[in-house]
């Protein structure tokens, strides 16, 4: 299987609803290329520097040493049965598509600067690989913007075996993989020449294709490498959320907010340049066993506030993802938290 683009390659165009999914992840190709090429993955905390956390109330920080976070649910399907009241995500605007007593509360860590930060977004992806075991697959989306230099600095020191993963972006531009605005172009120039994923390991979109076909295409792929899955399960994504409270490529008022077929969509009208893109849908995000949100600098703090503890009659897209089952983490910056009054652990070097 070749997840990468072959031009004028299109996959079939097939919608997915959430159901149940299968307990455990298929094997992939090249995974036992990957389990003679891998050691196993360590059982304890990777040699990552990491900063360990306090309570915001608490008087004197710890210093950075290793930052562990919450024990996330086990490994097996994050989708709730078929007929469950939660096996979709509740429509924007309705009372329970708003944070309240029966979602699970976010876990907010903030850290001194975006270098401690990154040091502990290395150490979660570290323990989230290594509780997939020593002959599973780990499967990891990643969102584009600042997240890639940040990823790039510590990731790869941080990373046991890549061969092992499958990797994916939660949004990309219709633009050529070598533009300055491709996700998949800036992460193959600071981050996978440091990172050695098989290439047919990475699900790619292919940007020749026009928007509509290119999203058909790309979520034929993924279906691909979610074999037996009807919704594909993330081990872990890691998103980024705009100003204006977007993420991936899903905006404030936009008719996607309200998707539940497809799991991935087209975008041909983003008020942010550029206009044509794709992006995995809100059922998927809500689908995985890990999600994290990294933000940094003042410029997200007003923004951070409203969707952490607002109670808005339409959310902002990234107030909407709520894992079914999984746990949601929010890395900070202390400028990005710096309105936030609900509790949080602050991170600090002494």
């Amino acid at each position: 299987m070749r997840l990468r683009p072959r031009d004028g390659a299109a996959g079939p165009s097939r919608a997915a609803r959430a159901s149940e999914v299968a307990a455990g992840l298929p094997v992939p190709p090249g995974r036992d290329r990957a389990a003679l090429s891998c050691s196993a993955l360590p059982s304890g905390a990777s040699s990552a520097r990491a900063p360990s956390a306090t309570s915001r109330s608490s008087a004197r920080p710890r210093s950075l040493l290793s930052w562990v976070p919450p024990a996330p649910s086990p490994r097996g399907p994050s989708v709730p049965p078929a007929g469950s009241l939660s096996a979709s995500p509740a429509m924007p605007g309705s009372s329970s598509s708003r944070r309240g007593p029966a979602a699970s509360a976010p876990h907010v860590s903030v850290f001194p600067s975006p270098q401690e930060l990154g040091s502990a977004l290395a150490q979660l992806v570290a323990q989230r690989e290594a509780q997939c075991g020593p002959a599973g697959r780990f499967s990891l989306g990643l969102a584009g913007g600042s997240l890639v230099r940040v990823l790039a600095q510590e990731l790869p020191a941080a990373a046991a075996c890549p061969a092992r993963w499958l990797l994916a972006f939660a949004d990309e531009r219709r633009v050529p993989l070598s533009d300055p605005e491709s996700n998949y172009g800036a992460y193959q120039t600071y981050l996978l020449s440091k990172i050695a994923v098989p290439e047919d390991q990475i699900v790619v979109i292919n940007p020749s294709l026009p928007v509509e076909e290119a999203a058909a295409d790309y979520a034929a792929k993924l279906k691909e490498a979610f074999q037996g899955e009807d919704m594909p399960v993330f081990d872990l994504l890691i998103l980024g959320v705009g100003p204006d409270g977007h993420t991936c490529s899903l905006f404030p008022d936009h008719s996607l907010l309200q998707e539940r077929e497809k799991i991935v969509a087209a975008i041909s009208d983003s008020p942010k340049p550029p206009p044509e893109r794709i992006t995995l849908t809100l059922p998927v995000l809500n689908a995985a066993r890990s999600v994290v949100f990294v933000a940094t600098g003042d410029s997200k703090a007003a923004v951070i506030k409203r969707i952490l503890e607002g109670d808005e009659e339409n959310p902002l897209p990234a107030a909407l993802v709520q894992p079914h089952t999984g746990k949601l983490y929010w890395f900070l910056d202390e400028p990005a938290a710096k309105e936030l009054t609900i509790p949080f652990e602050k991170h600090s070097i002494l």
